[in-house]
């Protein structure tokens, strides 16, 4: 058999790269910085701008009007609401944008298979699971603090005592940083879990819907049956629970439990540790996750 002799090798210009390595500082800041911006539609398309720019002004609105009141309202001394109160009352936007962006985050990686791409060489996976989580809890907080901050304006020009209004808005940004890292990682985890988005938002708002309405049943059974001592500690059970407990221990909250007695400081401890302990888990948990490389 005659030797094929239409195979040519041609130099078509590529050339080694000798310029900086940045390395996986670098790389990790990229993509935490992506993952930020793709959380509220930045850098995609106009269609996937519209759920998480929406939810974050429903988030804003509230406070707006709430400003208003204070301003207009003769005699007013302080606003309608505690700023520690404002994101417990609108959990239901803050589970909706969790539930929307938390799959848009790890689970298109996981099913267009890019995940090994991203641990290729300087990134690991570490630097992966760190920031996306970053990412998240960054994306969840500057949620819930705008709310605070525009309150905290409008507080300001209604002429409301400054000192109480900043301790209280400080008071409402220590709250939600907790529940922003908190809700990152339980969302993250969860969306990780199946590479399927819809699975992922459906887990997200089960996670986050049933055990507070279990916990929430289980709370007014006890407070109308007299067993008020068990109330503070079904607070443990629920994620949105645990950071009512937690800020109305330590950050002179009006707790949402039934007769408004919330934990105790000891108790609070539990709270506490019960938190951190869920953090320190859904990371623990990620990592386990993205063990290998090809998923």
């Amino acid at each position: 058999m005659a030797p094929d002799t239409s195979t040519q090798i041609h130099n078509i210009g590529y050339r080694s790269y000798e310029g900086a390595r940045l390395g996986r500082a670098y790389a990790r800041k990229s993509l935490f910085s992506q993952s930020l911006r793709g959380a509220y539609g930045l850098g995609r398309s106009a269609k996937s701008k519209v759920l998480p720019m929406l939810l974050f002004a429903v988030m804003c609105i509230p406070a707006v009007i709430i400003d208003g009141v204070a301003i207009m309202v003769p005699g007013s001394t302080d606003l309608p609401i505690k700023y520690t109160t404002y994101a417990l009352t609108t959990q239901v936007i803050i589970g909706l944008y969790l539930a929307s962006q938390a799959p848009q985050s790890v689970s298109r990686d996981l099913r267009f298979k890019t995940v090994p791409l991203y641990f290729s060489r300087p990134i690991e996976r570490v630097d992966y699971v760190i920031a996306k989580f970053a990412a998240m809890a960054s994306a969840l907080f500057i949620l819930t603090a705008a709310p605070l901050l525009i309150m905290w304006i409008g507080a300001l020009l209604a002429k409301f005592d400054f000192a109480d209004q900043t301790k209280g808005f400080a008071q409402g940004l220590v709250s939600v940083l907790l529940l922003s890292v908190l809700f990152a990682g339980l969302g993250l985890i969860m969306a990780a879990l199946t590479p399927r988005r819809g699975f992922g938002v459906a887990a997200i708002i089960a996670l986050l819907v049933i055990p507070y309405g279990a916990v929430t049943a289980v709370q007014g059974i006890a407070y109308s049956t007299g067993a008020a001592g068990a109330i503070e500690w079904m607070g443990l059970f629920s994620p949105i629970t645990l950071i009512d407990g937690v800020q109305t221990a330590f950050l002179g909250a009006t707790s949402a439990f039934p007769g408004g007695d919330g934990p105790s400081a000891g108790v609070g401890i539990a709270y506490l540790l019960v938190v951190l302990a869920l953090i320190a888990g859904s990371y623990a948990a990620l990592m386990a996750r993205y063990r290998k490389a090809g998923l």
